[in-house]
C-alpha cells in the first residue's frame, strides 16, 4: 500500500538521522515491505478494504518475519489470509542446500557443539539475531521428508549400464567423540546416455559389509542394467562388488591406480613412468589396448620390477573398459565424473567442519547430491554420445542376460 505524505515525510526523517549501514537496512526493509504488500494485492485482486468483483480471498492481520541479510536482519510483516495462504515470492524460502546448511548450524548448539564456532557459522550466513531451537525443528522438518525421498526413491523407470563408486570422508560426533565417517556415493550413466545420483550412505568405514548393504539398497530400490562399475581398488569395495553387483564387469579407476604406482617409485620418476602407463588407454581396440599392457609392463619391468607386478595384476581389472563401446572410453576409464561432486560436498561440508551426529551430516550430504541431481534433470546433457548406447544391450539379447564378460570373477554367496 502506497505510503501517505506524513509518512513519507517519518520515514525520511529517520533515515536522515541513520548511519550509512543503518540507512541501506532501513530502505531495504521498507521497500521490501512495500512490494510485499503490492504483491499480496495482486494475489487477492484488490486493496485494503477495496471491493471489487476480482477478490479472492480477505486479509487476515500479518505474522511477523525477519529476513537475514548482509546489511543486518529486516523485519517485515507477511500478510495472512482468511482462506488459502501467501507467501511473498521475493522471500522464497532457502535452498534445499542452504536449509540442510541452516539446520545443521541449528542442531549444533542443539548438540554442544562449540558456541562460539556456531555463532560465527551463523553470522556468515547473515543472521544477526541468534538461531532458535523450533526453527531448527522446523526447517528439518521441511528438508527430512523430500530429502529421504530422493535418497529412496525407486531406480526402476531405466537401465544404468555404467555406475560410479566412491567415498570422502568428513568428521562428526560418535558417542561424545570426534571420529572419522564414510560418505559413499553412487551415480549412474542412463541407458540414453543421462547422468543420475543413484544413492548415498555414511558409515563407519569402507568394510565389505558397509559397502554391500549400500549396494543391496541400491539393488532393492530397483537399479538393474548394470554392465560396469567403475571404483578404486579398495578391498572392502571390490568384495562386496564381487559378490552383489552379480553380471557386471569391474573397471578399477586408472587415476587411483597411477596414485598407488607413484608411491613404489622415484619422485622424479613420476611422469615418464606415468605418460609410459597412458599409452595404454589410448589405443583404438580392446586387443591393442592388452597388448600395450603387457608391451608397457615390460619396459617399465626394467627399472621398476614392482610397476610391472601391479600393471599384470590388474591387468583384467584396468582394461575392462575396452569391451565397451570405443565412443565411451574417456568417460569409463575412471571415477573422474565424481570428483566434481567430492568436491562439492568437501566445500560445503569444510564449513561445518565437525558434525553433530551422522544424521546431520547425511541431511546436508543429500541436499547436496539433490541440488546436483537436479541440475542434471533440469538442463539435460549428454553424458555419453547419442547413438551409442545401442551396443550395450542388444536387441536380440534377453535383458537379463549380461552383454559383456564379467570380469569381477563374481561368484554368489
Amino acid at each position: 500500500m502506497a505510503l501517505s505524505q506524513s509518512d513519507l515525510l517519518r520515514l525520511l526523517e529517520s533515515l536522515r538521522s541513520a548511519d550509512g549501514l543503518e540507512l541501506v537496512r532501513s530502505i531495504a526493509e521498507r521497500m521490501l515491505q512495500e512490494l510485499i504488500e503490492a504483491e499480496t494485492t495482486n494475489h487477492i485482486g484488490a486493496e485494503w478494504n477495496e471491493h471489487t468483483p476480482q477478490r479472492t480471498a480477505l486479509r487476515n492481520g500479518h505474522r511477523d518475519k525477519t529476513l537475514s541479510t548482509a546489511a543486518g536482519d529486516l523485519e517485515l510483516a507477511i500478510p495472512k489470509l482468511r482462506v488459502g495462504t501467501f507467501f511473498p515470492s521475493l522471500l522464497e524460502r532457502r535452498r534445499r542446500i542452504d536449509q540442510a546448511l541452516y539446520a545443521v548450524i541449528i542442531e549444533a548448539y542443539v548438540h554442544g557443539v562449540s558456541t562460539r564456532s556456531v555463532d560465527d557459522l551463523a553470522k556468515a550466513l547473515g543472521a544477526d539475531t541468534g538461531i532458535s531451537k523450533s526453527e531448527v525443528s522446523r526447517i528439518c522438518a521441511d528438508l527430512d521428508g523430500p530429502l529421504t525421498a530422493f535418497r529412496t526413491r525407486p531406480l526402476d523407470h531405466t537401465r544404468f549400464p555404467y555406475i560410479y563408486l566412491d567415498a570422502t570422508y568428513c568428521k562428526a560426533r560418535v558417542n561424545h567423540q570426534i571420529a572419522s565417517r564414510a560418505v559413499v556415493v553412487a551415480t549412474g550413466i542412463t541407458e540414453d546416455g543421462g547422468r543420475e545420483v543413484l544413492g548415498v550412505m555414511v558409515g563407519d568405514s569402507e568394510t565389505e559389509v558397509f559397502w554391500a548393504e549400500f549396494l543391496r539398497s541400491l539393488r532393492e530400490r530397483g537399479l538393474a542394467g548394470v554392465r560396469l562399475v567403475l571404483s578404486d581398488n579398495h578391498c572392502g569395495l571390490v568384495k562386496a562388488i564381487r559378490k552383489v553387483m552379480l553380471g557386471a564387469a569391474w573397471q578399477r579407476c586408472r587415476v587411483h591406480f597411477l596414485r598407488n604406482v607413484f608411491a613404489v617409485i622415484p619422485k622424479e620418476s613420476a611422469e615418464m613412468v606415468a605418460a609410459t602407463i597412458r599409452t595404454v588407454f589410448a589405443q583404438p581396440t580392446q586387443d591393442a589396448v592388452r597388448t600395450q599392457l603387457d608391451t608397457v609392463a615390460d619396459l617399465l619391468g626394467q627399472q621398476f620390477p614392482k610397476v610391472k607386478q601391479m600393471l599384470l595384476d590388474a591387468k583384467d581389472d584396468l582394461t575392462a573398459f575396452a569391451a565397451f563401446p570405443e565412443r565411451h572410453w574417456k568417460k569409463i576409464q575412471s571415477t573422474n565424473p565424481l570428483e566434481r561432486i567430492n568436491r562439492e560436498i568437501k566445500r560445503r561440508v569444510d564449513v561445518v567442519q565437525v558434525f553433530p551426529n551422522d544424521d546431520a551430516l547425511l541431511r546436508l550430504v543429500t541436499a547436496v547430491l539433490f541440488e546436483l541431481h537436479d541440475e542434471w534433470i533440469a538442463f539435460p546433457r549428454r553424458y555419453l554420445p547419442e547413438g551409442s548406447m545401442e551396443q550395450i544391450y542388444p536387441t536380440e539379447l534377453p535383458q537379463s542376460a549380461p552383454a559383456l564378460p564379467n570380469t569381477t570373477n563374481a561368484t554368489s554367496d
